[in-house]
């Protein structure tokens, strides 16, 4: 008896194309790749991108880099893993609610924060400052996917990867809209609940007229904005001007709860006492590694590699360390033996002089 495969992949865009808002993206029309590539069988072009990444090694590194706990020890605060799939998940409901492409949205939050360097923001700064070239997670994140891994994506997915800048102000899909609205929606809500889990705060500092308008707790806060999301975005994208959207009461609210986020939590002064120890730990290991090209390890080759500096390289190799690693790095060369070297407790590092 002979098995016949079925076309899998054309039914499914096929159904695509029936079920589907009419501005949604479909896998069957993707802008391609920037290397051409056979067709598979099974899988649509924006599921294979999701498979990729998901394979990638940068995005198994996630679960060990800083969201907003720097190198925490808990078993519950979130890190760059865990804070990608919450986006993922909040993203495909309001994607699948509005009938857009849920594979593409998947996708594009999975991968969205795969160039984070350790210790979340706090590192990002210092190597934008200690690098003559500048540093930011999204365009790491392209060179990722693009140079180190060559994971080979659609040009959708780089394009919501790469996010919005003063010479990029649109996304090419809605899909990628979509992720950029979740994403702050999912930052700012578990980033409450870590905070609070710490210590930082109580649930009943936040103030009285956002907590009016978001809800009472995380997973009212979410429904509601969920809620705000589709609602609203099922009005605007049947106008002249098709946008994923929020209500101005609710966006004015989450506005607030960011406003407010930095001002007691991420820029507060035990905050920045951390700053100045990730600094001496990241600050190190850059020179270090400046001047002892021969203890980075692994294969960093990449598709440039005749035009690969060493300082690109070195700007590569500590962007990948998970905070784990970096800590372990800084402890191995540049601490004596005998010094311990760090003491942990949750969300702090303190490092030993």
């Amino acid at each position: 008896m002979t098995l016949v495969m079925q076309p899998i992949r054309e039914s499914s865009e096929a159904l695509e194309q029936q079920v589907l808002n009419p501005l949604a993206a479909r896998s069957a029309e993707t802008r391609g790749r920037e290397r051409p590539e056979a067709l598979c069988s099974i899988r649509t072009a924006f599921q294979r991108d999701r498979d990729r990444i998901l394979h990638s090694k940068a995005f198994r590194r996630l679960k060990h880099k800083t969201q907003m706990m720097i190198a925490p020890v808990g078993d519950h605060y979130r890190t760059r893993l865990t804070h990608s799939l919450e986006v993922s998940q909040v993203s495909r409901t309001v994607s699948r609610a509005l009938r857009l492409n849920e594979d593409l949205t998947e996708s594009i939050a999975l991968a969205h924060d795969l160039g984070h360097p350790p210790f979340g923001h706090t590192g990002e700064h210092i190597l934008d400052e200690l690098s003559p070239t500048g540093f930011h997670h999204q365009e790491q994140g392209l060179r990722i996917v693009q140079v180190l891994e060559q994971l080979n994506l659609t040009q959708e997915v780089l394009d919501g990867m790469e996010g919005l800048t003063d010479s990029k102000p649109t996304f090419l899909t809605l899909e990628a809209q979509i992720v950029d609205v979740c994403d702050r929606m999912a930052y700012l809500h578990h980033d409450v609940e870590d905070a609070r889990r710490a210590g930082l705060m109580q649930e009943s500092d936040l103030p009285a007229d956002i907590i009016q308008t978001l809800g009472h707790t995380r997973q009212e806060r979410l429904d509601r904005m969920v809620l705000d999301i589709v609602t609203h975005s099922l009005e605007a994208l049947n106008s002249d001007t098709p946008r994923i959207a929020l209500s101005t009461e609710i966006q004015e609210a989450v506005m607030a709860l960011r406003q407010w986020m930095f001002d007691h939590i991420y820029l507060a002064p035990n905050r920045l006492d951390q700053s100045s120890n990730v600094r001496r730990v990241i600050t190190s290991l850059y020179e270090f590694y400046l001047s002892h090209p021969q203890a980075i390890s692994g294969n960093l080759a990449p598709a440039d590699a005749d035009t690969y500096p060493h300082e690109r390289r070195v700007l590569d190799y500590i962007s990948g360390m998970t905070d784990r690693f970096a800590l372990e790095a800084y402890q191995m060369y540049l601490l004596p033996s005998s010094n311990p070297g760090f003491s942990f407790t949750a969300g702090r590092v303190e490092v030993m002089p």
